[in-house]
């Protein structure tokens, strides 16, 4: 464990608390608030109420990626001290930050020929993306050497489930995502989308459910049909809410009564920055391990 670091990027929506505990570093995606450029650092310089609040009251917002001299400064800093580097990026389906990080690692490689880079595409986003990190480190704790981790994440990344839906489609008109009649016959309708991530890493919308009481019933219905064990599952379960914690709460509460077998409690965290700046609030999205995605 010891000859090599495993990262990821802030995307992987955990709390800095999580990723300290079980050693796993990050890089920093940037967003801006009304032409503010900030670091998305998990909601240490802008706490996450205040940057949807913000949202709320009208601010503008947009995400840039790390740029190629960020990850050859960050990596360099492991490669120096002899570490080898399994990084995880952020779906290519949803950013291109994965060729910022191939092309600083091909530049490094030629400096430091001894060391291995690998850099992975996660193919997901938020906290299943962190949830994949969190199994990667279990393995890494096990004695799993690189290769061979890097082998694991590559055959059961596409066993992640990513299931969002959304109450508040304001965003995502603004955004261009929907169009602003489907936005407004939503709205008046109360429909919540509920998407999923298909296996290239896309969000894709799947239903066009009525209330909220039927989407929490729905995304927890998906559960039931995809996690591994059926409903004996005994894996993790990860949540993240974009400022609806309430609605995040009920769709936890479900899935604790539903699946009896879980591996602790349900874990919600929040929907960060980057993601944030495009959901805006009243996204809630669930993440578990299942049957392999295949479309």
């Amino acid at each position: 464990m010891g000859d090599y670091i495993i990262s990821c990027s802030s995307t992987a929506d955990l709390t800095t608390e999580h990723f300290e505990k079980r050693d796993i570093h990050y890089i920093c995606f940037h967003y801006f608030l009304d032409g503010r450029e900030i670091a998305d650092d998990l909601g240490q310089t802008i706490p996450f109420p205040e940057f949807y609040k913000s949202m709320q009251e009208g601010a503008q917002t947009r995400t840039s990626q790390t740029n190629i001299n960020e990850y050859a400064e960050y990596f360099e800093t492991f490669l120096k001290d002899g570490k080898d580097i399994l990084h995880v990026c952020l779906s290519s389906g949803i950013s291109g930050d994965i060729n910022s990080a191939r092309n600083a690692a091909a530049d490094l490689q030629k400096k430091y020929p001894d060391r291995k880079i690998y850099i992975l595409d996660s193919l997901g986003a938020s906290s299943g993306y962190g949830l994949l990190m969190d199994a990667a480190a279990d393995r890494r704790d096990e004695g799993m050497n690189i290769d061979d981790l890097r082998d694991w994440i590559e055959n059961n990344k596409l066993k992640m489930h990513h299931w969002f839906f959304s109450t508040d489609l304001t965003f995502y008109v603004r955004g261009g995502r929907i169009s602003k009649a489907a936005g407004m016959f939503g709205g008046i309708l109360q429909i919540c989308p509920l998407m999923n991530m298909d296996e290239e890493g896309h969000l894709v919308p799947r239903y066009k459910i009525k209330g909220k009481k039927r989407v929490i019933q729905s995304i927890v219905r998906k559960m039931e049909e995809h996690a591994e064990g059926g409903l004996n599952y005994s894996g993790k379960c990860y949540i993240s809410q974009s400022n609806c914690y309430e609605d995040a709460r009920q769709v936890a509460d479900l899935v604790e009564r539903t699946f009896p077998n879980l591996d602790g409690p349900v874990e919600i965290n929040w929907v960060g920055t980057t993601i944030g700046s495009h959901t805006g609030p009243g996204t809630v999205a669930l993440f578990f391990w299942g049957t392999r995605r295949v479309d």
